[in-house]
């Protein structure tokens, strides 16, 4: 297949249209989801299920982990754009189970909270999208440090839960530059790598980092309250 790289500019521009439509309807998406999860008291429980256990939150991140490694196979791997869309759906529905205890815990931290949050995201991804179109250096070479990182990060998120560490704001502050590294790299991956056909997937990768953020961001903010 032709990748973004080698296609046409025009088709190079369709692509970028298709994945950025698709990412703000992923994420208005997600916004459904949590405000019907909300209406139906399902958030709720879910908060009230994990202050409850101390293991509660760590089972919602297995199974989201579990979702999500089925939906990016779905979604990245698939020829056919019907099952790009499954794939990208079931990971939006997975990211609003696992945000619905901590978006439950913003609202009552005030009203400011959530917004602000939500635009020290979207700064932050316009800014870095706007590094990598302006610069057009490839960030790709960042995949192997992410993994790593990500892997440490993922072992010390599972200790705190089981020996009840606490990592602490400056935790949060290095998941922060995690995601904006992890932008960085998925912008320049599905430019350069990625075929043209796979805007689906092109925005389900961006949509996953976006909101691995925005959990950090929010985090922080929470902490200073």
């Amino acid at each position: 297949m032709i990748t973004v790289a080698q296609a046409r500019p025009s088709e190079r521009a369709e692509f970028i249209k298709k994945t950025y439509l698709h990412l703000a309807g992923a994420v208005g998406a997600f916004i459904v989801v949590e405000f019907l999860m909300f209406q139906l008291g399902i958030a709720q429980a879910l908060g009230r299920f994990v202050a409850s256990s101390s293991f509660g939150f760590l089972l919602l991140l297995g199974g989201f982990m579990i979702l999500g490694s089925m939906a990016s196979g779905l979604a990245a791997k698939a020829s056919d754009i019907n099952t790009q869309y499954m794939g990208l759906g079931l990971y939006v529905l997975g990211e609003a189970v696992i945000f619905a205890p901590l978006l439950f815990f913003a609202t009552l931290y005030g009203d400011n909270v959530l917004p602000a949050a939500a635009l020290v995201t979207l700064c932050l991804f316009g800014g870095l999208t706007a590094v990598v179109f302006t610069t057009g250096q490839d960030f790709t070479f960042l995949g192997g440090a992410l993994k790593i990182f990500g892997l440490i990060a993922l072992g010390l998120i599972a200790c705190s839960f089981i020996f009840g560490l606490n990592l602490g704001i400056f935790f949060s502050f290095a998941m922060v530059a995690f995601s904006a590294a992890s932008i960085l790299y998925q912008t320049s991956q599905i430019m350069q790598r990625y075929p043209a056909q796979y805007y689906v997937a092109a925005s389900l990768a961006l949509f996953s980092s976006v909101m691995m953020m925005f959990w950090y961001v929010l985090r922080i903010f929470m902490s200073r309250r």
